[in-house]
């Protein structure tokens, strides 16, 4: 029975985080092969325009924490189509060190899979997990300032928001 509870409790922390994260105009997501073969592969962002006109994503600035030693702004101008993705390949920048949990799951074996600002959810990966046992999602947590502008309008808008670490494991058997 604590079991269930636990359970519970976990999935509606996961889902009121959801709700915090679904808020945003402008959904979007980094990736690197570097995190997993560490390579200076550079990085790739992926957006979302939410919104029924075109934007320019300006920039996306990742707020130094306590145990941080810099910040690092992510110059962009990328433009993406109204209700549309857009993409962009960027130069490799480190968006891991410095921060304990990020560091701390590293050791650990896990595979940094994406940052973004949603949740991730397995089934939006296409990914099908039969023996939970096998297969564990670890998330870190950070906060960056997100700054785009509507082309139709020219109104900036400017925001804090979360981006999410995800990490998958697969235990060892």
């Amino acid at each position: 029975m604590s079991k269930l509870l636990v359970l519970i409790f976990l999935c509606w922390a996961i889902l009121a985080n959801a709700e915090t994260l679904e808020d945003t105009a402008i959904k979007f997501a980094f990736y690197s092969s570097a995190w997993g073969e560490n390579a200076d592969a550079g990085l790739r962002l992926v957006a979302f325009n939410q919104t029924g006109n075109p934007i320019r994503l300006n920039s996306i600035f990742f707020i130094k924490s306590a145990d941080e030693s810099e910040e690092i702004n992510v110059q962009l101008g990328l433009d993406v189509p109204a209700s549309g993705y857009a993409e962009i390949e960027l130069p490799y920048l480190d968006l891991l060190s410095g921060d304990e949990c990020i560091s701390r799951t590293m050791e650990e074996s896990w595979k940094l899979v994406e940052i973004s600002n949603y949740t991730l959810n397995p089934s939006v990966r296409n990914l099908i997990i039969e023996d939970t046992d096998s297969f564990r999602i670890y998330q870190c947590v950070k906060t960056v300032t997100t700054d785009w502008i509507d082309l139709s309008t020219a109104e900036a808008h400017r925001y804090n928001e979360w981006v999410l670490y995800h990490f998958e494991s697969r235990r060892l058997q």
